[in-house]
């Protein structure tokens, strides 16, 4: 007999909780109607308040209905992390869809694109849509960011191992407070105060205060998805573009370290080994693509800063960063795989897996060579690593890497580039925006799906999603059994 590894009653704790982040959702994504009625976009109101209306109300019947079921294990935690970000999209597609009249596949890219933080857009003329809209991917962008289950649980669901199962469903193991609750809740002030920063900032160099608040949203998220068509290069202004640079490398600097700077007094930044390694590379891959490329300094930081912290700004259009020499290209691909640090609003592989991969390899060489009967361990920061935390970052990594190769393929399928096509695939898992140009509203939608596909995966870090399939395929075969007994009239 078959194990049944997600019961119904599993699946009623996953609506349980699931509800509680569609109410949130219901009540946050009405925020943009301030700025539809500030800028006398009346018409679009209805498009905000009947999906809106609907979350809420779902998800409040989801928690009253099924309120008993919440003994909450990691599975359902991983399931809801995923449910979670497809109902965000979702109805941030029902609202571009009813507002903008626009096909819901392409409504659906362009909200997973935000929430994701992937920051590719099919809008080929972003400064004619509304200014609600605008702010609506801007927004949900710094949510997402954060983390959607992230923000909802440290608002509405009490301290305890639920909230702490929620937390790590979403890729999350550091902890700022000994309490999940209390860590979620400062993390959120963090960002808060550099969200606030960033506006102020931008103010002073000049910006109108609608664009201050939406830069800051899309560089501090890491989200990079512009109100401007050329995007931040629309304001030519070095200030704007340090400012910028600053809140990316912010946002993809884990937030363990944000909390310890004061108590440090910035000394926890300088001894992460993450920080460190991201700095070293922003370095090294700079001083080689000014060597080989014939462009501005600044820009050039500012397009490799962009490809690290997996944010997508950019300051080169896409036809121009398509015309970058091929070795030039490749240490873009490899930065934007790499991504930002764990625990902080970046994409990628992760600073941490990259260099506990190279400390398992490192410790692989140095036992073979070493004197029979001796034990070698290693470090990171003074931590001892075991095998298994090496074995789960080699076995994310190939995971990531087969799931990117399969993209890959099916864009070359459609006849695209190869190498263009690696270009962008890279940038649209890892989360990151930076694209040479080819992924634009006239794909075909099989493409667009799969596309969609790699930033959910990209975002929720894989091991969720494969839970949802291993979940839909427990609940299918039950099905097809019971309709084989009715057919045959026979359980054999």
């Amino acid at each position: 007999m078959k194990r049944k590894y997600i019961t119904k009653a599993d699946l009623l704790v996953v609506l349980h909780y699931l509800g509680y982040i569609m109410q949130g959702l219901g009540v946050v994504l009405l925020a943009p109607i301030l700025v539809a009625l500030i800028y006398g976009e009346y018409i679009k109101v209805s498009a905000f308040l009947i999906p809106c209306f609907i979350s809420f109300f779902l998800g409040t019947a989801f928690t009253k209905k099924f309120s008993n079921y919440n003994k909450l294990r990691l599975k359902h935690g991983m399931l809801i992390s995923s449910f979670a970000w497809l109902w965000a999209s979702l109805i941030g597609a029902s609202i571009m869809a009813l507002s903008l009249d626009i096909h819901f596949v392409d409504a659906l890219f362009e909200n997973m694109s935000a929430w994701t933080g992937s920051g590719m857009t099919f809008f080929v003329n972003v400064e004619i849509l509304p200014k609600s809209i605008l702010f609506l991917r801007s927004l949900e962008q710094w949510i997402g960011g954060l983390g959607i289950v992230i923000i909802f649980i440290g608002i509405l669901i009490r301290s305890g191992t639920a909230a702490s199962r929620l937390y790590k469903s979403e890729a999350r193991e550091e902890k700022i407070k000994p309490n999940i609750a209390n860590t979620l809740r400062k993390a959120l002030e963090i960002y808060l105060i550099y969200t606030a920063a960033g506006i102020i900032l931008f103010i002073l160099a000049g910006l109108p205060i609608f664009d201050a608040v939406n830069l800051t949203f899309t560089s501090i998220s890491t989200g990079g998805m512009s109100i401007k068509n050329a995007n931040v290069g629309f304001y030519q202004n070095s200030l704007v573009y340090i400012i910028t640079m600053a809140l990316m490398i912010l946002g993809a600097t884990s937030f363990s370290i944000h909390y310890k700077i004061v108590k440090t007094r910035g000394k926890s930044v300088l001894k992460d080994v993450q920080f460190q390694l991201l700095i070293c590379l922003i370095v090294i891959a700079s001083a080689f693509i000014l060597i080989t490329n014939k462009m501005a300094p600044i820009e050039e930081l500012f397009t490799i800063v962009s490809a690290i912290t997996t944010t997508g700004a950019d300051v080169v259009p896409p036809y121009e960063l398509a015309r970058w020499g091929s070795a030039s290209l490749i240490v873009l691909m490899v930065l934007m795989l790499i991504g930002g640090s764990s625990g902080s609003t970046g994409g990628g592989l992760k600073l941490i897996r990259v260099i506990t991969v190279i400390k398992g390899m490192n410790l692989t060489v140095t036992n073979l060579v070493s004197p029979e009967g001796r034990v070698v361990s290693t470090k990171i920061s003074g931590k001892k690593i075991n095998e298994r935390e090496i074995k789960e970052a080699s076995a994310y990594i190939v995971t990531f890497l087969i799931f990117l190769v399969c993209g890959w393929i099916i864009m070359t399928l459609y006849g695209y580039d190869p190498f263009t096509a690696l270009f962008d695939v890279i940038s649209i898992q890892s989360n990151n925006g930076l694209s040479t140009g080819i992924v634009f509203g006239g794909l075909p939608t099989p493409l667009k799906l799969t596309l969609i596909f790699l930033m959910w995966i990209g975002r929720l870090e894989i091991i969720p999603v494969l839970v949802v399939f291993r979940t839909i395929a427990g609940l299918i075969n039950p099905a097809r059994r019971f309709k084989n007994i009715k057919k045959n009239g026979s359980g054999e």
